[in-house]
């Protein structure tokens, strides 16, 4: 299988409104070189307005004029900007998932993945009105920060956060009183925070 058919159903879908997109995108594809071939190919097309990669978040927003092309059009026109050949854009078809449910075994359950982000959409939907914003409008600067906040991932990782620091503020007196005067003593405290630590890190890499 070649790099592209491999980045293709690496990307995923966080918001698909009518005429605007928001994918995910894997960081190899992140690179100068790709993003900068993917920018330039996506201005190229004729219904897309607006676009740009947001590198930190691995994102990609499209704004295009739904009358003049579907969201399918422009996703393949995204893959072909990709090197090698690619798969249609089958990911963007919600009817191709429906006949998953038949492919398990009698008395076999699905599988089954919580995910708040259908959730996270509706709200979405409700702040931020289908369309493209006036350019230099207050919509405009708020909408990408709205668009990044309320993912799954964004949301995931303040919790995360706060946990953290209530951990923090809960261990206080025995990290200023205990732990630092005697840190040999204490060794399995720091080891256990330091490993905590080490996970919340490896967790922001990973996702």
């Amino acid at each position: 299988m070649n790099q592209a058919a491999d980045w293709s159903r690496s990307i995923t879908v966080l918001r698909r409104d009518a005429g605007f997109l928001c994918l995910e995108l894997p960081l190899e594809l992140c690179a100068d070189r790709p993003v900068d071939r993917v920018e330039r190919g996506l201005r190229e097309h004729p219904a897309v307005t607006r676009c740009g990669v947001d590198r930190r978040r691995q994102q990609l927003t499209i704004h295009y004029l739904a009358d003049a092309a579907s969201a399918g059009e422009v996703a393949r026109h995204l893959f072909s900007l990709l090197p090698g050949d690619c798969p249609p854009a089958a990911m963007l078809a919600p009817e191709a998932a429906a006949p998953a449910a038949e492919e398990h075994a009698p008395g076999a359950l699905p599988d089954f993945q919580w995910s708040i982000q259908p959730l996270l959409d509706r709200v979405r939907g409700l702040l931020i009105p289908p369309g493209t914003p006036p350019e230099g409008s207050l919509k405009a600067r708020l909408q990408p920060v709205l668009e990044s906040a309320l993912t799954e991932k964004a949301i995931v990782n303040f919790f995360n956060d706060i946990v953290a620091f209530y951990l923090i503020k809960t261990h206080w007196e025995l990290i200023t009183r205990r732990w630092l005067q005697n840190p040999v003593l204490h060794r399995n405290a720091w080891l256990t925070t330091f490993y905590l630590v080490y996970l919340l890190v490896r967790y922001r890499k990973t996702k």
